[in-house]
Order: structure tokens, then C-alpha cells, then sequence
């Protein structure tokens, strides 16, 4: 059986990241794969595997058009939202693996702040076949939206471990000094406060407030992947995928995530890291640099305890240690993650995984062999080749 380590992110690319993108998110799709494409040194016609969300409105025909690729053998797309922006690219290193295709692209494009806005409520329509799903258990009672479903996890956990919001703008103030740097990102050259913080909205009260939450973005992500041989004949450094892995358990649901035992562990999140540890050999001290999926600031300390960077109900002194400042323990969400960079489900913070292997980041750290990217239920170690 074949392993993903012999696998290579050969090309990444992007879109700005805006407000309101003033184009189709098809057209988001088609020229942040182009970019991947060209950072990758390589043409349309040579990708044979596309990947992306249930969720992406773009369909894999409509960009075979758009930018002239000949033929797929494989295409597939990934479910669980957010929490499945990791599985995306562990689908395409599998199809390479397998022997399915040999350069596949990974997209996500969105009008995520201009078009759909994920922050309201929306009423769904019913899936297939009927039966209740987590939404029919939530919105007739107001929890209607994933600042309430989040809330509603992480208060228990607050509770448990004596976290305050006030603590939580530690993680904003973190997340927003890193982005400051980053000509990308919202927060580019605007930092803020623990008194910032402070004085925002509440969105859920007393556990997220407005400084809490994520950006809402327009834009567009992609990656190129292809075998660790031929991507070293190509332009860019080689960043192999030393490990990928998905994990789904039982009772859970990818949103609203209420059927689990204890709400203070993230499940999913630590059988994904125990399997990743399994497939590349090393443990949670042999990662310089993590990449965290920051939908909302506490969820960070949930991943930092997952991945086993820190013990349980430890993640809130963890980062008012300054662990995951730029020179700290384990640097996190250099780019200023989802808070302060963008949401493009996640997929930035994975190019910035990558870029930090590269020795490109903005926020550059020193001497990186591990870089980890976590989006909940899949995530990903990258290193060098």
C-alpha cells in the first residue's frame, strides 16, 4: 500500500481576499487555480484530478472549460464544512497514491461575505429521504447559526476551565498582531487590543464577541498536487505531505456537534492527530509551526490540547505564555489565520503550512521541519522533502 509521503504540494495560489470580489465564484475558482497552476510551473492541460467541498457552487466541468484541461480520471469533493478543509487535500494525495490521477488541484471559491453570508440564519431545505438532521434539533429553539452552535460547545468548556471571554482576547490579539504583516489579509496593518476586544458586540453572550469571530470573505484557494519525483523536476521548493488524516466518530455531527460525551474534548480532532503521529513518526514536540482552524478564538485552545501540544484544560496558559507567538513554543496562525487573514474554509491556513515549509511566509519562522495544518476532523503534517 502505498504511503501519502510520497506525495508533494508542487503549487498554491490565491485570489485577494475582499469583501465583496465583484466577480462569479466561478471566475474566483478558475484564476486562483490558474495561479496554483503557474506557481506549480505547470498548464491546465496537465491536471487530470480536481477536489473540493459538497459546498464549493463551482462545478469541476465548468472550470474544465474555463481553463482548458484536456480530461479528469478523478474528481471527488469533500463533506463536513470547515471541518473538512484538510480532507480535501488528503483525497487528492490519496488519488495520486492510488494511482487515480497524477496532478490534482484543490479549490475553494466563495462569496462567502458579498453573496452567502454563513453568519445568518438560513433555512435549509430538507435533505434527501427525510430524517432529522442538527439543524431540526437547533433552529426551532434559536440556534441558528455556527457562532450559537460553537457557543454552546465552548461555554462548557469555559466553565470547566475557568476561561472567561476577557481571556479569549488574548487569541484575537495574537491572531491580529500576525496579520498585520500580511498584505493579504483584513487586518493588514490594524492590530488591535485586549481593550479592542473588549469593547465589541456581543454576538452570543458571554462567550464570543464580534473580535471573537472569523472574517467573512470573498476569494478564492487552490493547491496543486503531484508525486514527490515529478514535483521535484518543478518550480517551487518541495513540500512533502509527511502525513493525512480524516476521522469521523461516532456519536458526532460536523456542525452542530451536540452528541458527544464531554464537550471539553474535541474527538474528532485527537483520533485525526493520533493517526497523523502514526503515519509520520514523530509527536507533537517535533512541530515548529501550527496552522489552526480559527473559526472562533476557543477553539484554538481545543486544538492545542487535540494535537497534544499541551494537556487537557492546559491551552488557555499555553497561549498567555506566549507559546504560540512568532518567537514562542509553536508559533499558530502566522498569517493571522481565519480571525485576521480570511475564511476561505480553512484552505489559507493550509497554503500557509505550506509556505512556511517553503521558507516564504510573511511571518517567516526559523528553521521549520513540521508544519501543521488542523481543521477538526482532518488535518495535515507537512514537511520538507
Amino acid at each position: 500500500m502505498g504511503k501519502l509521503d510520497q506525495v508533494a504540494i508542487a503549487g498554491i495560489g490565491n485570489t485577494e481576499f475582499s469583501k465583496n470580489s465583484g466577480r462569479s465564484e466561478n471566475q474566483l475558482a478558475a484564476e486562483s487555480i490558474k495561479a496554483a497552476l503557474d506557481d506549480a510551473g505547470l498548464a491546465p492541460a496537465d491536471v487530470d484530478g480536481m477536489v473540493t467541498f459538497t459546498i464549493d457552487n463551482n462545478e469541476d466541468v465548468a472550470l474544465i472549460r474555463n481553463l482548458g484541461i484536456c480530461a479528469l480520471s478523478y474528481s471527488s469533493r469533500i463533506p463536513h464544512g470547515g471541518g473538512g478543509a484538510g480532507g480535501a487535500l488528503v483525497h487528492a494525495a490519496g488519488a495520486i497514491v492510488a494511482g487515480l490521477a497524477e496532478v490534482v488541484v484543490v479549490w475553494r471559491a466563495m462569496n462567502e461575505r458579498s453573496e452567502t453570508r454563513f453568519g445568518q440564519p438560513n433555512q435549509s431545505p430538507p435533505a434527501p429521504g427525510g430524517g432529522a438532521t442538527g439543524m431540526e434539533w437547533s433552529v426551532p429553539w434559536g440556534a441558528a447559526t455556527p457562532a450559537c452552535w460553537q457557543s454552546m460547545v465552548s461555554q462548557r468548556y469555559m466553565v470547566e476551565f475557568g476561561v472567561e471571554n476577557a481571556d479569549l482576547a488574548q487569541i484575537a490579539v495574537l491572531t491580529r498582531k500576525h496579520a498585520a504583516n500580511n498584505p493579504n489579509a483584513f487586518g493588514y496593518r490594524r492590530p488591535i487590543t485586549v481593550e479592542d476586544h473588549q469593547n465589541s458586540r456581543w454576538i452570543v453572550e458571554p462567550i464570543l464577541r464580534l473580535l471573537d469571530c472569523c472574517q467573512e470573505s470573498d476569494g478564492g484557494q487552490a493547491f496543486v498536487l503531484t508525486s514527490l519525483e515529478r514535483a521535484r523536476d518543478l518550480k517551487q521548493t518541495v513540500v512533502r505531505v509527511c502525513a493525512g488524516a480524516q476521522h469521523v466518530p461516532y456519536p458526532i455531527d460536523s456542525i452542530t456537534n451536540f452528541y458527544q460525551g464531554d464537550f471539553t474534548e474535541m474527538v474528532s480532532t485527537m483520533g485525526m492527530a493520533k493517526q497523523l503521529y502514526e503515519q509520520s513518526g514523530i509527536g507533537p514536540d517535533d512541530i515548529q509551526v501550527a496552522q489552526l482552524y480559527d473559526h472562533f478564538t476557543p477553539i484554538v485552545l481545543q486544538h492545542l490540547e487535540a494535537w497534544g501540544f499541551c494537556g487537557k484544560g492546559e491551552g488557555m496558559d499555553f497561549v498567555r505564555d506566549g507559546n504560540c507567538e512568532l518567537e514562542g513554543r509553536l508559533p499558530v496562525n502566522t498569517h493571522g489565520g481565519l480571525i485576521g487573514e480570511a475564511y476561505i474554509h480553512g484552505l489559507n491556513s493550509a497554503a500557509e503550512a505550506v509556505r512556511q515549509i517553503r521558507g516564504t511566509a510573511i511571518n517567516q519562522i526559523a528553521e521549520v521541519e513540521y508544519s501543521a495544518f488542523s481543521s477538526g476532523m482532518t488535518g495535515l503534517i507537512f514537511g520538507q522533502a
